[in-house]
């Protein structure tokens, strides 16, 4: 019996090895269909899936002009506060008032990259960028204001 049991989980063993042996032995005779990328020494040519989630960014035209309302709907989408919008309130020239953005702040060592926040906003004012690499010595530098100094709403953006 005992015999038996260690023959069948040799042979099994062996069969498991074996089929993984398999799909490497298929890429030693078809190199040019290896998936693999070499990282870090391929930085300049990496190829990063379409939908990869990198971190959120708010993009500014030529004319350091965005398209976030300060509406705060990715601030309430956000599951855990990766985001917070600080609102002011500017006077048009008919003198009325209206909400803009004052700071745009992000907390990328909070943030679990799920898309929501892209999702839940109107304006497409926000995106995930592609960039990946994260690592800092210094926390702090892991919190960034998104709008740029300056920067106002587009016109037309409401």
């Amino acid at each position: 019996m005992f015999l038996k049991d260690y023959i069948t989980d040799v042979y099994k063993a062996v069969r498991s090895l074996l089929t993984g042996m398999k799909k490497t032995g298929y890429y030693f005779v078809h190199p040019s269909e290896i998936i693999t990328q070499q990282y870090p020494e391929n930085r300049h040519d990496l190829n990063l899936p379409e939908r990869f989630r990198g971190e959120v960014v708010m993009s500014h035209d030529e004319n350091n002009e965005h398209a976030c309302t300060g509406c705060t709907a990715c601030e309430l989408a956000c599951p855990n506060g990766t985001i917070k919008i600080i609102t002011k309130f500017d006077i048009t020239p008919e003198g009325k008032k209206k909400k803009a953005i004052d700071t745009f702040i992000y907390h990328l060592e909070l943030c679990t990259m799920c898309n929501l926040c892209v999702q839940a906003c109107p304006t497409d004012a926000i995106k995930m960028s592609q960039k990946f690499e994260h690592s800092v010595y210094d926390r702090s530098r892991l919190t960034k204001k998104l709008n740029q100094p300056g920067s106002k709403i587009r016109e037309g953006v409401e």
